[in-house]
């Protein structure tokens, strides 16, 4: 009797503990669709076409008020408030797009064609992004990029497909994940990792982040690997507490291989617009951000941030996400960016 019900005692362990395991799965799940699931490997768009395609929002907001500025019958008053109007819609931003229209002023601009005040409104906007958006390299390896952003900007999702990016370009990658807080951040690193065939160095959930990256630096200096990927946790950068561990981590990043991080890459959601300055400004503060990855410009009107972070704070846009395929983490390039949002065929003048 008294075996049998140790035996049931066991047995009623055992369901207990695949039932935990069960949910804890089902709460992973929900976790990584915080960044959104790893999407399966497949062709992509082709670069114009996806360029064309994601930022279709933000040309429609500035549509209507260019159409008004571009009106025969428009005083030169009427003229310049559509364009800002449309500017500020697409959150170019207030303090940049009063400055775009003020440079459209000194130019006389208005008393040209359509063709003409489109012209210099391009130069003007490609005046503003002029940084060199080109990501790092080095040629000792292992080249040591650091990825930080607030939980749901699409960080981590970001890190699978950079390393699917230099992958595809031959080099040898390992992920660290240094997001030891958030909820199943480790296994959604990891399921990239599987995705796209890079390994993975991880602790268990609640280690110290900055140990972890430590050894997925160590460990990629001793397997040879040609890039270093680090992911951190999603800090808010009004926590100071949070934001002052950030800054430790870099410095133990430095231990285990002085100089690095090379590149630290800021993570923005560009649905939350001109609230992007703050983040950058931030981050450029503390970790000293290197260049941003704008995500999400296919599912906002607001692309125009891409401008307002460049001109404002100074920070580069380097890449840019323009859907959810692995191949859709593109390069940003400043002339087919602003001819997309200005409806014009990329290299062109004309409407």
């Amino acid at each position: 009797m008294f075996e049998s019900s140790w035996i049931i005692a066991l047995m009623v362990v055992v369901v207990g503990t695949m039932g935990a395991l069960a949910i804890r799965h089902v709460l992973i799940r929900a976790a990584l669709d915080v960044d959104g699931e790893p999407p399966l490997i497949g062709e992509s768009e082709p670069a114009g076409a996806s360029m064309l395609s994601g930022l279709s929002r933000t040309r429609a907001a500035l549509a209507a008020g260019l159409a008004r500025a571009f009106l025969k019958d428009a005083s030169e008053a009427e003229r310049y408030e559509a364009l800002e109007e449309a500017l500020i819609g697409a959150d170019v931003g207030v303090q940049t797009s009063l400055e775009i229209v003020e440079g459209l002023r000194a130019s006389g601009a208005s008393s040209g064609s359509e063709a003409e005040l489109r012209e210099a409104l391009r130069g003007e906007l490609l005046s503003r992004m002029d940084a060199d958006t080109s990501l790092i390299e080095r040629d000792k390896a292992p080249l040591v990029l650091l990825v930080v952003g607030v939980n749901g900007s699409g960080k981590t999702t970001t890190i699978g497909k950079l390393a699917h990016r230099y992958k595809k370009e031959g080099k040898k990658v390992l992920l660290a994940a240094g997001d030891t807080f958030r909820a199943g951040a480790i296994e959604q690193l990891q399921v990239w990792g599987e995705r796209v065939g890079v390994p993975v160095v991880a602790h268990q959930e609640g280690a110290d982040p900055a140990a972890v990256l430590f050894d997925g630096i160590r460990a990629g200096i001793s397997r040879g690997m040609d890039v270093v990927i680090c992911d951190t946790a999603g800090r808010l950068q009004a926590q100071s507490q949070l934001m002052d561990e950030l800054g430790k981590v870099v410095r133990v990043m430095d231990k285990a291989l002085p100089g690095c991080p090379h590149e630290v890459l800021l993570v923005l959601d560009a649905t939350i617009g001109q609230n992007a300055l703050s983040q950058a400004k931030a981050f450029k503060d503390v970790v000293g951000a290197t260049g941003i990855v704008l995500t999400k410009l296919d599912g906002t009107a607001r692309g125009g941030v891409v401008v307002a972070v460049q001109a404002q704070m100074g920070l580069p846009v380097k890449l840019i996400g323009l859907g959810e395929g692995v191949d859709d983490l593109r390069a940003f390039e400043a002339a087919p960016f602003v001819d997309a949002m200005l409806a014009l065929p990329s290299g062109s003048l004309q409407s």
